[in-house]
């Protein structure tokens, strides 16, 4: 099982779901930085479960021990290795698991990859609770990163049928970015949170889930991180990104759009500006050749529906080898979405630190 990611700067993630905890070890992050652990408790608290009736009623505080690393507020440039303990688990849920399989659920494949010795409470290791050491890392990034003037902003673009409007591609300011932050439904429209409550709450009544589309926008990135091919931003982005359980599509800049233009459209003219090169458009979301160009770097993903839902299914018994059918019991989100959006923030800062550490250790 590969549980490592990154080249300059890597995350180790361990635990399962309705085990002992969840954590990781970070390798890589430079000696002497500070790190401000209120805003790393933020940004855990817009992930965690339980807060109200549009998410999970699994109540996770999601505090965490820092076991090495970080000595007298400064980090140490070894190893930083944290734990979040879980609290709140309702492993009888899953009882008949072990042999029923979920539909939309790793259950069949996880049983199959590690021969029937995976632990399938709560989704184990393939469960979103190991989302959480990855906000945590993300935190830690996103600190480092705006220490050399890189901000990241990520808002929920839609939810069903109900669209927020895109961010400008030519870039929004940092403070709009950051104040995303603050919002239990981070929408760049504020008149669209009422429909999208509605919704969720009317899709749960329902015994159903909702899916939906995050945009993320990252400012202030130079232009030259990333490689051609096998290391470019898109792959090393695109890599964490479907690492993250509900993803499901991806695209930079306009994407899918791009399909219908011509050259003469989706390319972006250049010209200095105030001895700067900058671009005229950014139909490519900030990245040419796998490299950053200097704009906005700009990408949205697709999150599907959580699988988790209380309406019959079709389904199998492993056990007794017949088809059968399911209720999933238990307490589940009805849309990920809005909890996913710091999860997709804090892997964002994760991967373009590393990519900026490689960069500068070139000289």
């Amino acid at each position: 099982m590969a549980n490592i990611f990154g080249k300059y700067l890597t995350i180790s993630l361990f635990g399962e779901s309705h085990g002992q905890s969840v954590g990781a070890v970070l390798d890589g992050i430079p000696a002497g930085e500070t790190i401000d652990w209120e805003l790393v408790r933020e940004a855990m608290a817009r992930r965690a479960p339980g807060k109200n009736l549009l998410s999970t009623a699994r109540k996770e505080t999601d505090d965490f021990e820092i076991q090495s690393g970080y000595f007298k507020e400064h980090t140490t440039g070894t190893p930083l290795c944290f734990r979040i303990c879980n609290v709140d688990q309702h492993s009888r849920d899953y009882d008949s698991l072990r042999h029923i399989m979920r539909p939309g659920h790793a259950d069949f494949t996880g049983r199959v990859r590690y021969d029937g010795f995976n632990d399938y409470r709560g989704g184990g290791h393939f469960s979103g609770r190991l989302t959480a050491p990855l906000v945590f890392a993300g935190a830690i990034a996103a600190q480092l990163l705006e220490r050399r003037g890189i901000t990241i902003g990520v808002h929920i673009q839609q939810i069903g049928n109900i669209k927020d409007r895109q961010f400008c591609p030519m870039g929004e300011d940092a403070a709009l970015l950051k104040s995303l932050r603050k919002k239990r439904l981070p929408l760049l429209e504020e008149d669209k949170a009422a429909p999208i409550e509605n919704l969720i709450t009317q899709t749960k009544g329902e015994l159903d889930s909702v899916g939906g589309i995050i945009e993320g926008m990252v400012v202030g990135l130079p232009a030259g991180l990333g490689d051609p091919f096998f290391d470019s931003v898109e792959s090393m982005l695109s890599h964490m990104f479907f690492s993250i359980p509900a993803v499901k599509g991806i695209e930079f800049g306009d994407g899918f759009l791009l399909s219908g233009m011509h050259g003469s459209e989706a390319n972006d003219a250049m010209q200095y500006k105030e001895g700067k090169v900058i671009t005229m458009s950014n139909h490519n979301g900030g990245i040419l050749g796998g490299i950053t160009n200097g704009m906005p770097l700009v990408f949205r993903l697709v999150i599907k529906p959580t699988p988790s839902i209380g309406r019959k299914q079709e389904t199998i018994d492993l056990d007794t080898q017949e088809n059968c059918s399911i209720e999933i019991k238990g307490r589940h989100d009805p849309c990920i979405v809005q909890r996913a959006v710091p999860v997709i923030e804090a892997v964002t800062a994760w991967t373009l630190l590393d990519m900026w550490m490689m960069a500068n250790s070139r000289g």
